[in-house]
């Protein structure tokens, strides 16, 4: 079954001759657990394809289905309880709250549903990202690769049907990146999550089990990397 499903969006910013094509008529589908790579240029079109699938911008044209739900067909306030409890999202730059911990930040998006956290993954959460012992320490006080651990645990802490992650290792150094890298490829085998990457560099996209381009605002599907 296909945890996403992406049909014939487009995206035009302005009308006219000053009209701006984003995304021009792509389609794809992700099976549930699978870790999906989106590379691109800056401009291509990639960052603009994920806040659609976010639900963070519009399409002009086309449909997103995320778990079987059209997510364009809901009214706002719908949509954005659907985003808070079905997708989760990794920035580039973090986005951690910077006055509470890290047990805080990662039990964020549970707290701000009113559910009640689920202590046993949470301390499972700790170990995998290996912030057992800064549980307890402000972003401030972390690495940067800390501090991308903890945005991907905040991510995963809902459980979520999908996980967006945008740039997750731009501001990380070579290092840092591949142990992010090789979590996000972790939770996808350990959780069975579905994960939509998108990034410019191309040797990480290949720690994915797919990849799909996008130039000018044209997606092309490489397919399955090798094991």
């Amino acid at each position: 079954m296909n945890l996403l499903e992406v049909r014939s969006i487009s995206k035009t910013y302005g009308s006219g001759e000053t009209a701006v094509h984003a995304l021009k008529d792509v389609s794809f589908s992700v099976p549930k657990g699978e870790f999906v790579a989106v590379i691109g240029e800056s401009g291509s079109g990639k960052s603009t394809l994920l806040n659609i699938i976010g639900g963070l911008d519009t399409p002009t044209e086309g449909r997103v289905f995320i778990d079987g739900r059209d997510t364009f067909s809901m009214k706002e306030k719908n949509l954005t309880i659907f985003r808070r409890r079905n997708i989760g999202f990794i920035f580039q730059s973090f986005h951690l709250i910077p006055e509470l911990t890290v047990e805080q930040n990662i039990l964020f998006p549970v707290l701000l549903d009113y559910q009640k956290p689920d202590l046993r993954y949470l301390e499972e959460l700790l170990k995998v990202l290996n912030l057992s012992s800064r549980r307890h320490h402000l972003p401030g006080q972390l690495s940067g690769g800390q501090q991308q651990r903890a945005a991907i645990g905040r991510a995963l802490i809902t459980r979520p049907a999908l996980i967006l992650a945008d740039e997750p290792t731009g501001n990380l150094d070579t290092q840092n990146s591949s142990e992010v890298i090789a979590l996000l490829k972790e939770a996808s085998k350990k959780y069975e999550q579905t994960i939509l990457m998108i990034t410019h560099n191309r040797a990480i996209s290949q720690a994915a089990d797919r990849v799909l381009q996008v130039s000018d605002g044209v997606l092309t599907d490489f397919g399955r990397c090798r094991e």
